[in-house]
């Protein structure tokens, strides 16, 4: 069973920063793309930013580009996401995921519906 375990959530004011990170149990997910994911209250889960496997490309969000910036370390079967200048509307639960087919671009991002697994969650408040 693959595990995703997110951590570095939490509350911060309008204008910080936040750096939230997932590590996987399973080395074999460096052949996959993985992403992130939010949801705030209300509204539907919605892809933030992704990257391919070797970093080949990443994808953003227009309401977070230049913003957030996605990475990952295979060796340590992590992927991070930098949260930069963040806003009220940044305000949701972040999930981590894995995309379901091996070596595709990370713009599966558009498509929550096909990631094969998911993290458990972690909350991300800003504060105005």
């Amino acid at each position: 069973q693959v595990r995703l375990v997110e951590s570095g959530g939490g509350l911060v004011q309008d204008g910080g920063s936040l750096n939230v990170s997932c590590t996987a149990s399973e080395r074999s997910l460096a052949f996959y793309s993985m992403g992130w994911f939010r949801q705030a209250p209300g509204k539907e889960r919605e892809g933030v930013s992704c990257i391919s496997p070797n970093d080949e490309t990443t994808y953003y969000a227009d309401s977070v580009k230049g913003r957030f910036t996605i990475s990952r370390d295979n060796a340590k079967n992590t992927v991070y996401l930098q949260m930069n200048s963040l806003k009220p509307e940044d305000t949701a639960v972040y999930y981590c995921a894995v995309d379901a087919i091996a070596y595709a671009s990370s713009y599966y991002c558009h498509n929550p519906e096909r990631n094969a697994y998911w993290g458990q969650g972690t909350q991300v408040t800003v504060s105005s």
